[in-house]
């Protein structure tokens, strides 16, 4: 039998939406304890619950009066809370699969899709405001750059990494034909390009000069296990999907998220971009530790001949 405790252990993410840390895992992770401990529920079949709920959100949103747009509203949070216990099973239980990954992710983007068209045509039959058309080709185009760019940004930091290994790998390989035994442990090496080479690189030194102060808001927000891009595409559906529908506020609330969710996104990207440049100095810094130490005179009990 699952605790609370091993649920929050075992499926919390080090870092997550400050959406979902206050408003989601805390109904989440005990719905999700029932079910993990009396049901042999799958994350995919929660993951088609979720969608379907999410449809459910989307007819009451074609509606379009007050009271239906209220529902939408509730059942699309309450979409939201199954689609993040999905992952919560599989990670409680070992079940996840590469195809359940990729099964909610299309469900979560269609999901969007469906709620955009079905919530903006319904206020566009109720207003005759062509307005309300254009917005739902915005939500769609928002959550795509959302999403998009994020598997984008993960690829590249993932390239920029295997750069860094493959980098210090060649380098290794050099100095070993060369007859030094190991360029991080060779007797002769200079202390200063030991120690370069054990460092873990840190591809944000760029971005952590220029932006100093930001660093303990940062601080702050992962001890309460929320990420600093506090405006992502849960927040951006969230208040698309939620706040706009309970105020009233719907063409506001789409254009303010849509113009906070961009600004993110180049900071984003800025920061990135930063990283890039951190990258080219690791490599020549990683050059020039394995120029120094091929140019180290040999210790006597080097293996160089």
């Amino acid at each position: 039998m699952f605790t609370l405790e091993e649920v929050k252990e075992k499926t919390y993410k080090k870092r997550d939406a400050w959406w979902t840390v206050l408003l989601v895992d805390p109904l989440a992770s005990r719905l999700v304890l029932p079910l993990a401990n009396h049901t042999r529920i799958t994350p995919n079949q929660i993951s088609l619950a979720a969608f379907l709920v999410g449809c459910g959100a989307a007819w009451f949103f074609f509606q379009g009066d007050s009271f239906s747009l209220w529902m939408g509203a509730l059942l699309f949070h309450f979409s939201f809370v199954l689609d993040c216990m999905d992952g919560k099973i599989a990670r409680l239980k070992g079940t996840g699969s590469v195809f359940g990954m990729w099964l909610d992710y299309m469900l979560d983007r269609v999901r969007v899709v469906i709620c955009a068209l079905m919530l903006m045509t319904g206020q566009f039959l109720l207003t005759d405001d062509p307005t309300y058309l254009a917005l739902a080709i915005l939500i769609i185009f928002m959550d795509m750059l959302r999403y998009m760019d994020a598997l984008q940004l993960y690829k590249l930091r993932r390239e920029m990494r295997k750069k860094i290994r493959q980098a210090k790998r060649n380098a290794q390989q050099t100095l070993e034909l060369e007859g030094i035994e190991s360029w991080e442990e060779e007797d002769g090496a200079d202390p200063q390009v030991r120690e370069q080479n054990k460092k873990k690189v840190d591809l944000n030194q760029a971005f952590k000069e220029r932006f100093g102060w930001y660093l303990k808001i940062r601080d702050r927000l992962e001890r309460a296990r929320i990420r600093p891009h506090l405006f992502s595409g849960i927040e951006y559906q969230m208040f698309v999907f939620i706040l706009g529908p309970i105020f009233g506020l719907i063409i506001e609330t789409v254009v303010i998220s849509s113009m906070i969710l961009f600004v993110f996104e180049l900071a984003i990207i800025y920061k990135m971009w930063l990283s890039t440049r951190d990258l080219q100095r690791e490599l020549e810094q990683i050059r020039s530790a394995e120029i120094v130490n091929r140019t180290q005179p040999a210790s006597p009990g080097s293996s160089i001949g």
